[in-house]
């Protein structure tokens, strides 16, 4: 059977920038930055984004190209004989499982937000009563399961669709409406009165935020949300190299991903931090930033329901596109690997990805007092997925590629270097064997080592 693909080259662009803009860099990204001095932390994280998250994007997208085939068969066709990397490949699908049973989760919250902008349900809320309506949601099991639901279900109908038919189709206008949103968004932020000092805080370096907050803590921080925005590491990008034509080098196609990415991820501070600093609310919140500190600044803006309502409708379709993708590697992972009919694929796992994502959503209310190492559910899931398996993967993926007794760099460059535009030189061997390890190797302890 004919393998499906993109209709076009800017479909296949927007549907892989569409897996690694997510939360990310909508949510994390922004209160990260804010952690950890603004500017300076946006600077080291441009510097590493180009260091080390395209090279490991450039080799997740050569996989998929050159088998045309999902992780555990791409590993199979591109190994030695005898080897065993291929078992790497399971390791990948159980990541992308374990993703997405608390992804969906806070994925389904940006629509709960959605729905209660839309509908007016913020109007008679005041500043000091958003914080209860957010630990309402948490308690609410039936509410967080009717969300999550929904979003899985939607995500599972477009990706019934194929490849073509469905996932780009639909991806690419979601994709232009974020970009198209975002825009609008931070034109607004950007024009609110008091907006230059949260400008000046997050575009502009201040080294007095080293004394503060730490060299090692910014560039550790820095260098791992710089990893993490591209979702490398578990083949969840690898999938779209296998539907890709063989037109354009990869190192092109990966820089124009990164650079949307990175597009989102700077533009959604354009937005929060002069918001922030207009409101008097302080830019290093933390996680609580989007569903806490940002409504009680939205109750309080003039015309607070529509730009709340388009706030959370973009980030409704981030969250959503990175669903999408990677539903579309689980799918694509299981007619390869166990030759089922993509109707059975998506039936199977849209069964399972609903249970699995059970315990995440009941770790706020009813297992609320269920700790495993201090953390609860959704944060040893998040540890596992971005402390571990990303990181490790990674590395598997870069032996894989840079050495003779995996696929080799020959092999990996010569199918890198494939068509049109940008590539990369071969004296970069050296870099891709004895300097990006020593760069993941960081990002790995240094999300093992607690931050003081």
């Amino acid at each position: 059977m004919e393998r499906d693909g993109f209709r076009s080259r800017l479909g296949f662009i927007l549907v892989s920038a569409g897996c690694a803009i997510g939360i990310g860099n909508v949510w994390k990204f922004p209160y990260v930055a804010g952690q950890n001095g603004g500017g300076l932390f946006v600077l080291i994280y441009l510097l590493f984004l180009a260091l080390m998250g395209v090279p490991v994007l450039v080799m997740e997208l050569s996989l998929g190209r050159a088998s045309r085939k999902s992780i555990i068969q791409a590993y199979k066709k591109l190994e030695p004989k005898g080897s065993k990397w291929h078992i790497h490949g399971w390791f990948c699908m159980a990541g992308c499982y374990l993703l997405m049973m608390f992804y969906t989760s806070v994925s389904g919250w940006m629509v709960d937000y959605g729905w209660r902008f839309a509908t007016g349900a913020f109007n008679s809320v005041k500043t000091e009563q958003v914080e209860a309506v957010y630990e309402s949601m948490l308690s609410n099991p039936p509410e967080l399961v009717l969300f999550m639901a929904v979003t899985v279900i939607l995500g599972f109908v477009v990706c019934l669709g194929g490849v073509k038919n469905g996932l780009e189709r639909v991806t690419k206008w979601m994709m232009l409406a974020l970009l198209l949103l975002i825009v609008v968004l931070a034109v607004n932020s950007v024009l609110l009165g008091g907006a230059g000092e949260g400008l000046r805080f997050y575009l502009l370096p201040d080294f007095s935020s080293i004394e503060r907050v730490g060299l090692f803590n910014i560039i550790s921080a820095a260098m791992n949300q710089a990893f993490f925005t591209l979702s490398v590491g578990i083949g969840s990008m690898q999938i779209f190299g296998s539907y890709m034509p063989r037109g354009n080098t990869l190192l092109g196609e990966a820089v124009r991903i990164t650079a949307l990415d990175t597009f989102v991820a700077v533009m959604s501070g354009l937005i929060i931090f002069p918001a922030c600093f207009s409101f008097g609310v302080a830019p290093s919140e933390g996680p609580s930033l989007i569903f806490i500190t940002l409504p009680k600044i939205f109750v309080n803006m003039p015309m607070g329901q529509l730009w709340g309502c388009m706030f959370f409708v973009f980030m409704s379709f981030a969250s959503f596109s990175t669903l999408t993708a990677v539903f579309e590697n689980l799918i694509s992972i299981c007619i390869d690997t166990f030759s089922w009919t993509r109707k059975k694929a998506v039936l199977i796992n849209c069964i399972i990805i609903l249970v699995g994502s059970m315990p995440c959503l009941l770790g706020f209310n009813l297992l609320s007092g269920v700790k495993i190492f201090g953390m609860d559910i959704l944060g040893v899931e998040d540890f596992l997925v971005s402390n571990l398996l990303l990181p490790i993967g990674a590395i598997v993926i870069l032996a894989f590629c840079a050495f003779r007794f995996g696929w080799g760099f020959d092999n990996f460059l010569d199918e890198a270097n494939t068509g049109k535009g940008m590539r990369l030189a071969r004296p970069l061997k050296n870099y891709f064997r004895f300097v990006l390890p020593v760069l993941i190797l960081f990002v790995l302890i240094s999300g093992l080592v607690p931050r003081k």
